[in-house]
């Protein structure tokens, strides 16, 4: 049987490695589309930003005639859900986060663009006869989630991959909501050496982050990003003296305010980020009390995969949160750390609002280690994040509410009402348990890099041999050669 394969996979690295797939199958994979960039059929980001451009294929936004082919999809009993995920990833491109933004405005702009993409990319599976899709990561900015709705709406066979945090391995799966199911019963692999009590090392965690440190200064950069937010949105506040001193005066505020790493308007400025910033330098001056019996729950960055395409529901972070305090034991608090990469993606003043209204809340400074928090807390609660399997690797529960790649480990407990966090939170099981679970799940992965940041952490990182390696695992696993690392079997 021959794939007829539609791919999304960002970056020239990518495209060598989708490129030796096809070479390597000896005609038994043909591309079908290609959804990326530099060169791809389609380009994925012009896709988010409805521009056209760039691609070898036809601009989406014209010259295409709908004629129905997504239809399976928008009638689908869980298209409201889908439709609302791919809103949240879309509104990444919004103009009050990014100067190359796109122009949707409301709930029906954002309704008509998924029914005008989701159709574009209905007609191309039928147009190619594409039998298989390929997802190189787990979508989650927009574009290539409608593309995966589309693919699983039409029956094509999907196969998902997705980086881990441990060098040079790669997780695959068939659904996303897959992601963290497995069983390791009967495995034989040797177990995973992991020092109890201790952190996972990761690489784009900055040391900074979690201890005291000296309060910032205004940056040459935010003085020229604000500059070019006015003269972009408000062009006529350039010659205005006083709003131009007033907010330089703001914006040095909140750099005095806050630790000196954090840089928040180096790549971008906007009000709302400002707003923002200032918002939460008005918590930075909190003490904080380790002794008291508190869950821990670290937000996430938005908008990211761990909580748009991971999350669910719990996506809304403050849910999660909702969640946790409707269940909390008298008298125990919960400290809630925010992101130190968030801006105001998802923080408007009614989050905070809404945080405020929440029962034993606390926000802690941003220079509270979470590695402290994470030993200290009763429990940790979060969705996908690191925080969880720091936790585990400490002797500790992780209440997990998403798809986290951790979540069938010894120590990671799934939510659901009714659980009784005192209780949860005395639970003990083995750390040679964990080792043995975790070494399973290690043998269920795949050798390869498909983000390139992670090439940092791999010795000796060899681009060609990375091209075979990976080509060569992605096919046998779409002809079924390879078990994939998670699944409901």
């Amino acid at each position: 049987m021959t794939i007829r394969l539609v791919v999304d996979g960002r970056g020239a690295a990518r495209r060598r490695i989708v490129e030796r797939l096809a070479e390597r199958s000896g005609g038994r994979v043909q591309i079908a589309c290609h959804l990326g960039e530099p060169d791809a059929d389609l380009i994925g980001p012009a896709l988010n930003r409805m521009r056209a451009g760039g691609g070898r294929q036809a601009d989406p936004m014209t010259g295409l005639q709908s004629r129905g082919a997504a239809l399976p999809l928008l009638t689908s009993s869980d298209y409201q859900a889908k439709l609302q995920t791919a809103i949240d990833q879309l509104h990444r491109s919004d103009p009050t986060y990014r100067y190359r933004s796109h122009n949707l405005r409301n709930l029906q702009d954002y309704l008509d663009y998924y029914h005008i993409l989701a159709e574009t990319f209905a007609q191309k599976v039928g147009d190619t006869g594409a039998t298989h899709a390929l997802f190189m990561n787990v979508p989650h900015v927009g574009y290539d989630t409608i593309m995966y709705h589309v693919a699983r709406a039409l029956g094509l066979k999907t196969l998902v991959l997705c980086q881990t945090i441990f060098s040079d391995r790669y997780f695959s799966m068939e659904a996303i909501e897959h992601l963290g199911l497995f069983d390791a019963h009967g495995s034989d692999a040797p177990p995973m050496a992991i020092e109890k009590g201790t952190s996972p090392d990761l690489f784009y965690m900055d040391p900074r982050w979690q201890t005291p440190s000296p309060r910032g200064r205004i940056s040459t950069a935010a003085i020229l990003r604000f500059l070019k937010h006015v003269a972009f949105r408000r062009p006529g506040s350039l010659v205005n003296p006083v709003y131009l001193t007033r907010t330089l005066r703001r914006i040095a505020n909140v750099y005095r305010s806050l630790p000196d790493w954090r840089d928040p308007f180096a790549r971008f400025f906007h009000d709302n980020e400002l707003a923002y910033f200032e918002h939460l330098a008005g918590y930075e001056g909190q003490s904080v009390d380790l002794d008291a019996e508190f869950v821990y729950i670290p937000l996430h960055n938005q908008p990211e995969l761990s909580t748009s395409a991971l999350g669910g529901v719990w996506r809304d972070q403050l849910l999660m949160i909702e969640a946790v305090a409707a269940q909390l034991p008298d008298g125990w608090k919960i400290y809630v750390k925010e992101n130190p990469r968030q801006g105001a993606f998802a923080r408007g003043p009614f989050f905070f609002h809404r945080l405020g209204r929440i029962r034993g809340v606390t926000l802690v400074p941003s220079t509270t280690s979470t590695h402290a928090l994470s030993t200290r807390a009763r429990l940790t609660a979060t969705i996908t994040g690191t925080a969880g399997w720091e936790a585990m690797r400490k002797g500790r529960p992780a209440l997990v509410f998403g798809a986290a790649w951790y979540r069938s480990l010894p120590g990671a407990i799934i939510w659901r009402p009714g659980l009784d966090l005192e209780a949860l939170s005395r639970l003990t099981f083995a750390h040679e348990a964990l080792e043995a679970d975790a070494g399973a799940l290690m043998a269920r992965c795949h050798p390869g890099v498909l983000e390139f940041v992670y090439q940092k952490i791999v010795r000796d990182y060899d681009a060609p041999a990375n091209t075979e390696t990976v080509s060569a695992t992605i096919l046998d696993l779409l002809e079924g050669r390879l078990p994939l690392t998670f699944s409901t079997t």
